[in-house]
This record gives C-alpha cells, sequence and structure tokens, in this order.
C-alpha cells in the first residue's frame, strides 16, 4: 500500500513542523518522525481507525495533538489533513 498527501496536508506538516523547531530546537523534526510514524500504522492497518464521515478516517499521533485524516482508495492512502487537534474539530474538510 502506497500513500499520497493533498498539497493542503503537506503545507500543514511544514507549517507545524516550523512552529515547533521555532519553540525548541530539534522539536519540528521529532513532530515529523511522529507523523512519519503514524503514516506507517495507517499503511498497516488502515481500517482500523476512527471513521469521522463516510470514508473519511483519523488516526492520531502518539505524542503531539494532531490526528491525521485520510482516505482508502484501492491500495492507496489519501492524506487529506494533518491538523492540530486543539482546533476547530471539522477544520479538515476545507482541505477536501
Amino acid at each position: 500500500m502506497t500513500y499520497r498527501l493533498l498539497a493542503p496536508a503537506a503545507r500543514e506538516i511544514r507549517e507545524a513542523a516550523r512552529y515547533y523547531e521555532e519553540k525548541v530546537p530539534g522539536l519540528g523534526f521529532e513532530l515529523i518522525t511522529e507523523v512519519r510514524a503514524t503514516i506507517r500504522r495507517i499503511l498497516a492497518q488502515p481500517q482500523a481507525w476512527s471513521l469521522l464521515d463516510d470514508e473519511i478516517r483519523r488516526c492520531r499521533t502518539s505524542r503531539f495533538p494532531y490526528g491525521i485524516i485520510y482516505i482508502v482508495e484501492n491500495d492507496c492512502i489519501l492524506i487529506i489533513s494533518v491538523m492540530h487537534l486543539h482546533r476547530h474539530p471539522d477544520n479538515w474538510r476545507k482541505n477536501l
């Protein structure tokens, strides 16, 4: 199985990593590492995570307050958003 990031999701990752890196050097890299680990968990068990809508799922990162919002399309995971979980819960819909 493969995955693909929508452009807004990639931008969300970059912005979050930049924010954390400004707070504590190295923390932005740790966020990116955590996002990659979460994507690997999704790829291993794409149907295991919470449904938000008909086909849209969310898998939370372990360390940071982020959720990866995605759809399973055949043999590909389409990542719609990497959203901060303390923001408006439907914020990810703007990426569709």
